[in-house]
């Protein structure tokens, strides 16, 4: 096991590229399946969730080989339609590989995903999406059995909510199904429209993506392509996050700014200065934080529940009350008992959080619930008194990229270290 021990920084500055989407280089992946041929994907993160994507991949019988930062999936061999319980519990968006493998087999086996504890993320709209496209679905014993009987059905489905992973396993499952589909009340986030991009240069016919309707018109089959995966737009708003609190300055490219505009409230609210250009984006702050106001998640293009907890850090460290309500994931507060042990004023009711600004926080043994909250006590041990150590990084390494090489190259003092055991030796 490791950990973060972080020190107090100030005034960061500098400039860095941005990671490549996890949650969209996810699906991606999962979509080369029912793709013949190679795809290349390039700005792929290397991320632990990668590397359970990736192991899912090769199980199924694709051939798969870093090449830089780009991902070469030869998926030609595929032979299997099933996926281990092991391989699913690796990451949360597993579930994600239904669409493609009823698209490819006509039949998948799998069983319920695992990640982050972070509330339920019922897998219903998932069933319900793909059981349009005339599948058989059987669930029990902890396995979920589904088979089309031949091709898949093209359909007009209506989500009941905007969920990116059903609008995802939806519009995988319409690529080879015979006739035209047609998505309702679909997700509208950048990852969405990322999919569809990289589906259409395998020879998809995909319209409408990043609306709440998205046409799908099936095809007898898709070609391997080379494709780049769009900016982290969350991880992008959480490094502007560190910087915030610290202040400083600090350059972020390859960035797209209408993706992380739902979080610029936040910044200005609080009296940093953002300066956004083409592929670009600069944030100044003097670390003097005024409260952020009340925040609500909401699906895209409102604000991201996976900012939440870096704007909560935030909050923590402003000059008045702020309040986050939390509309996504009703148990997505679990980092706020980690900021209040290191001083934080906080008050979570329910799905509502109030914070009330403190004038500094202080370095403390904490530990990562989740992959956000994670990320957010890293935000804190940057502005906190003394020293912070945070613990548990596997789920931030679930979707941080080389996080506090990244920080230390714009003046953090971090350092990632073995975890001490009971007896004071190193584990």
């Amino acid at each position: 096991m490791e950990q973060l021990v972080i020190e107090k920084s100030k005034n960061l500055r500098g400039e860095i590229d941005s990671q490549g989407s996890k949650n969209s280089a996810l699906p991606i992946l999962a979509a080369t399946v029912i793709v013949r041929g190679k795809s290349v994907i390039h700005k792929c993160p290397h991320l632990t969730d990668v590397e359970a994507a990736i192991k899912i991949l090769r199980y199924l019988g694709c051939k798969v080989e870093w090449q830089d930062d780009a991902l070469v999936v030869d998926s030609e061999t595929v032979n299997r339609c099933d996926i281990p319980e092991d391989l699913m519990h690796e990451m949360r968006s597993s579930i994600v590989f239904l669409g493609p493998l009823l698209g490819r087999c006509g039949k998948a086996e799998l069983s319920a995903p695992g990640g982050c504890e972070i509330g339920l993320r019922p897998i219903d709209l998932h069933i319900k999406s793909v059981k349009r496209f005339g599948v058989e679905i059987n669930e029990g014993f902890g396995k979920i059995s589904c088979r089309a009987n031949g091709k898949l059905k093209s359909c007009e489905t209506v989500l009941s909510f905007p969920s990116v992973g059903a609008t995802e396993n939806a519009m995988l499952s319409a690529c080879l199904a015979e006739g035209t589909s047609v998505i309702f009340n679909s997700a509208r986030e950048p990852e969405i429209e990322d999919l569809a991009d990289f589906l259409n240069k395998c020879g998809a016919k995909i319209s409408g993506a990043g609306t709440g309707k998205i046409v799908v018109e099936g095809v007898k089959r898709l070609s391997g392509c080379e494709h780049t995966v769009i900016p982290d737009r969350i991880m992008i708003s959480t490094y502007l996050a560190c910087c915030a609190v610290t202040g400083g300055e600090i350059k972020i490219n390859n960035v797209c700014c209408d993706h992380i505009s739902p979080t610029f409230n936040v910044f200005v609210q609080s009296g940093c200065e953002l300066i956004c250009r083409q592929n670009s984006v600069t944030v100044k702050s003097n670390g003097e934080l005024k409260p952020i106001g009340t925040v609500r998640t909401m699906p895209y293009p409102g604000f991201p529940t996976d900012f939440q907890a870096p704007s909560m850090t935030m909050a923590c460290v402003a000059n008045g009350t702020s309040v986050i309500v939390e509309n996504i994931f009703e148990s997505r507060f679990k980092h706020a008992c980690e900021l209040i042990r290191m001083g934080a004023n906080i008050k979570v009711e329910g799905r509502v959080s109030v914070i009330e600004g403190v004038k500094e926080l202080t370095g403390a043994n904490v530990t990562s619930t989740d992959l956000r909250g994670g990320s957010a006590l890293v935000v804190a041990g940057l502005c906190a008194q003394g020293q912070t150590v945070v613990r548990n990084l596997s789920h931030i390494d679930r979707g941080c990229e080389k996080f506090s090489e990244t920080l230390n190259s714009l003046g953090a003092r971090i350092r990632r270290e073995q975890t001490p055991d009971e007896k004071g030796q190193k584990t």
